[in-house]
């Protein structure tokens, strides 16, 4: 499923219709990627107005559109956005929503149906500003992480970091490279961290954030080899730093890798 950075990289593949208005609207309104919404909305409200612009808050995005009118696009495990220059476009089979413009096409594309696609008028509306604090804002403090742990403090951190009410953005392999960062093993529990370990997790959790924006999310390029993420998968794959081999099982419902080498076991 994409993640916080790829999220960010899809939002921008619109980018080519800014400024431009949309000229007509195919959407497949039957689809389940509408739910919770009535998709008859979306070619009468869009149609005439200008893509304004976009932006992300984790794994979600929204696009502004003229007129109060706002997009907002989940994608899921296997939806995609894409732009084409062309006059002419026949929508694929998976293709659940175009807008077209008077040179080119935006289209949401998602052959499982796993993503969302919601519409709003008026101003921002309320499923993007009750999303939870990002992790790169300022409201995602150490202490607020602390107080977290605190209450799920039963919880393995590979499935805490999971949670998206309070690390909006962060996956699978962005856990496992957080906690492998921060020396600290995907199954111990959130009340077992001590200040320092606190403190380390809330500093590389902000850091991976970071430096997957800076470093996927411009063209969608893999990490550097210094980076578990490029050995987290590999049969006989070692870890980076320390040269040990690495371990993968399912930890907090997901498959988890982690370096015995670097990330202790937790006692008991």
């Amino acid at each position: 499923m994409p993640e916080l950075a790829e999220v960010e990289y899809f939002s921008h593949q619109w980018d080519s219709g800014l400024g431009k208005p949309i000229r007509s609207v195919f959407l497949r309104g039957e689809k389940r990627i509408f739910r919770g919404g009535d998709p008859r909305e979306i070619p009468i409200e869009l149609t005439g107005r200008k893509l304004i612009g976009s932006t992300t808050h984790g794994k979600q995005m929204m696009f502004r559109f003229g007129g109060g009118h706002h997009l907002g696009i989940h994608l899921g495990m296997t939806g995609a956005i894409r732009a084409f220059e062309t006059r002419t476009y026949d929508p694929a089979k998976h293709d659940h929503l175009v807008l077209y413009q008077a040179k080119r096409v935006l289209v949401f594309h998602d052959p499982r149906l796993f993503g969302r696609v919601r519409f709003s008028s008026g101003g921002p509306p309320n499923w993007w500003t009750d999303l939870p604090p990002e992790v790169l804002s300022a409201a995602f403090t150490q202490s607020a992480l602390t107080e977290y742990l605190a209450r799920h403090r039963g919880a393995p951190l590979k499935a805490l970091l999971l949670d998206q009410d309070r690390f909006p953005g962060v996956g699978n392999w962005m856990a496992d490279e957080i906690l492998w960062r921060a020396e600290l093993h995907p199954r111990r529990s959130g009340g077992s961290l001590n200040r320092e370990e606190s403190k380390r997790l809330w500093r590389e959790t902000r850091q991976v954030c970071r430096m997957a924006r800076k470093t996927i999310s411009p063209n969608l390029d893999d990490p550097p080899s210094s980076w578990l993420f490029q050995h987290r998968w590999k049969d006989g794959g070692v870890c980076p730093r320390t040269g040990t081999g690495l371990v993968r099982e399912t930890i907090g419902g997901r498959t988890t890798c982690w370096s015995p080498g670097r990330q202790p076991e937790p006692r008991g």
